[in-house]
C-alpha cells in the first residue's frame, strides 16, 4: 500500500494548485491521473490577470509561449464591441506541464477505478492510501461519483457541449474574437491565437438547449468554420475538431463531505457568462488546501461566478 496524507486525483490546474499549497506547508501529497504529461488537453487556453495572481505568477518567469491581448473583440447580434483589457492565452499541453512541475509533489499515472472509506482512511483500487481525498478529475472525476454524485447531482441545464481544435496557423490577426448567439447558438464560439504559431476556435452552448430546438452542435460548427473562412481568419485548413461537455456554476455551496473534498470541472465551476473555467478551477483549489492546513470548512461561495467583471475591471490584478 503506497501512503500519503493527501492524494489528489487529477493534475490539471485545480488539482496542481491545489497540491503546491499543501507541498509548501509539509503535508506529503501525490497526484494520480490517466495520463502523463506533458498531455493534449483541448481548451480555449484563456487565463486572465487574476489567474497569474492567484498562482504567484509574473509574466516574464512564465518560460513558455503567452500571448497578451490588450483588447477582446465581442461581437453581439453581427454589432462589434472591442473591449480594453489585459487577458492572456496559454497553451495547455505547457501549462499544465509546468503547473504539475512546480508543485514539487509526486505525480504517478493511475486510472481510478474504486474508492473506499476503511475507518479513517480513503483506498483507492487497494492500492493507494489516504486522509485527505481531493477530487480533480474534471467532468467525469471518479471521486464525484463516489461521493458526492447522488446528494448533488449537476444541473442538467447547465451542461454545456463544445467543439474546438487547436492547430498550428501563420494567422494574421492577433486579436482575441467571441461570438455571441451566431445562428441561434445557445453560447458562443470564439478565435483565439496563440504564441509558436497556434490558433484555438470553437464553439460551446447549452446541451439540452440545442436538443430541444431538433439541432446538434455539429451544425452549428459547420456553420462558424464558414464563417471562419469568410472572414479570412482561417484559411486551407483540414478540420478535425474534439467534442466534449463540461458544467457551468451549480447551486453546491460546499464541495466537501468528510475528508473528501471536490474542486474544478469536477464540482461544476466555470463561469455562468462565459464559460471560463481555469480561473475558478484554480480559486477552488487552493481553497481546498487551505480547508485541509487549517481544518476549517471548505466554501465555494466565494468564487468567481462572472467573467465579465474581470475583463472591464482587470487592473485591479495587475502586478
Amino acid at each position: 500500500m503506497i501512503d500519503s496524507d493527501v492524494i489528489i486525483v487529477g493534475g490539471g490546474p485545480a488539482g496542481s494548485a491545489c497540491a503546491r499549497l499543501l507541498h509548501d506547508q509539509g503535508l506529503q501529497t501525490m497526484i494520480l491521473d490517466k495520463k502523463t504529461f506533458p498531455r493534449h488537453k483541448t481548451c480555449a487556453g484563456w487565463i486572465t490577470p487574476r489567474v497569474l495572481h492567484d498562482l504567484d505568477i509574473k509574466e516574464s518567469e512564465y518560460p513558455y509561449s503567452m500571448l497578451t491581448f490588450r483588447r477582446l473583440n465581442f461581437h453581439v447580434y453581427g454589432i462589434k464591441v472591442p473591449v480594453k483589457t489585459r487577458q492572456y492565452s496559454i497553451r495547455r499541453y505547457e501549462f499544465d506541464y509546468w503547473l504539475i512541475k512546480r508543485a514539487g509533489v509526486s505525480v504517478r499515472q493511475h486510472m481510478v477505478k474504486d474508492i473506499q472509506r476503511v475507518k479513517d482512511y480513503y483506498i483507492i483500487d487497494d492500492k493507494f492510501r489516504c486522509r485527505y481525498l481531493v477530487g480533480a478529475g474534471g467532468t467525469n472525476c471518479p471521486v464525484y461519483k463516489r461521493f458526492f454524485r447522488s446528494e448533488y447531482p449537476r444541473g442538467k441545464g447547465q451542461l454545456i457541449i463544445a467543439m474546438e481544435e487547436e492547430f498550428e496557423h501563420d494567422y494574421n490577426d492577433t486579436d482575441c474574437h467571441l461570438w455571441f448567439f451566431e445562428n441561434g447558438l445557445p453560447g458562443y464560439s470564439w478565435y483565439v491565437p496563440k504564441g509558436d504559431g497556434h490558433v484555438n476556435v470553437g464553439i460551446g452552448g447549452k446541451l439540452y438547449s440545442i436538443r430541444d430546438r431538433g439541432e446538434s452542435i455539429s451544425i452549428h460548427w459547420n456553420y462558424f468554420v464558414r464563417k471562419l473562412e469568410g472572414l479570412s481568419l482561417v484559411n486551407g485548413h483540414s478540420f478535425r475538431p474534439h467534442t466534449y461537455s463540461y458544467y457551468l456554476r451549480q447551486n453546491m455551496y460546499s464541495g466537501q463531505v468528510g475528508n473528501v473534498f471536490i474542486v474544478g470541472d469536477a464540482v461544476g465551476l466555470a463561469t455562468l457568462d462565459m464559460g471560463e473555467g481555469i480561473g475558478p478551477s484554480i480559486q477552488s483549489g487552493i481553497l481546498a488546501a487551505r480547508s485541509i492546513i487549517s481544518g476549517e470548512g471548505y466554501s465555494l461561495e466565494t468564487i468567481t461566478k462572472y467573467s465579465i467583471p474581470h475583463i472591464l475591471f482587470s487592473k485591479r490584478w495587475f502586478f
